[in-house]
């Protein structure tokens, strides 16, 4: 079995047993996760410069159009793996994996 749920709602964990994990040259800060959270775990922000080179061509180009917004996770700890953001994600860049 998988330590990633990739979009099943009707999973449930203990707090900080699974974590949210956003793909850098994906996301374009919508905060559509922010929206459907009931735990509050995502913030949308600015992307520190410092993080930019690692992204790959695309991410770049994304996140220059975006003006860098990108969402967060600074209560990833809270996180219950309901998958709600996974969903809402529209691009797809959200993923739940087992925390570390």
């Amino acid at each position: 079995m998988s330590d990633e749920v990739t979009s099943n709602a009707s999973c449930k964990q203990a707090p900080a047993v699974m974590v949210p994990v956003i793909d850098r040259n994906r996301c374009e800060g919508k905060a559509a996760c922010v929206a459907v959270c009931p735990r509050n775990v995502f913030a949308v922000g600015i992307l520190p410069a410092g993080e930019r080179a690692g992204l790959s061509l695309r991410g770049k180009l994304k996140g220059f159009a975006h003006g860098w917004k990108q969402a967060f996770t600074p209560n990833a700890a809270a996180c219950e793996a309901c998958g709600k953001c996974v969903e809402a994600c529209p691009e797809s860049a959200i993923r739940i994996r087992r925390a570390t």
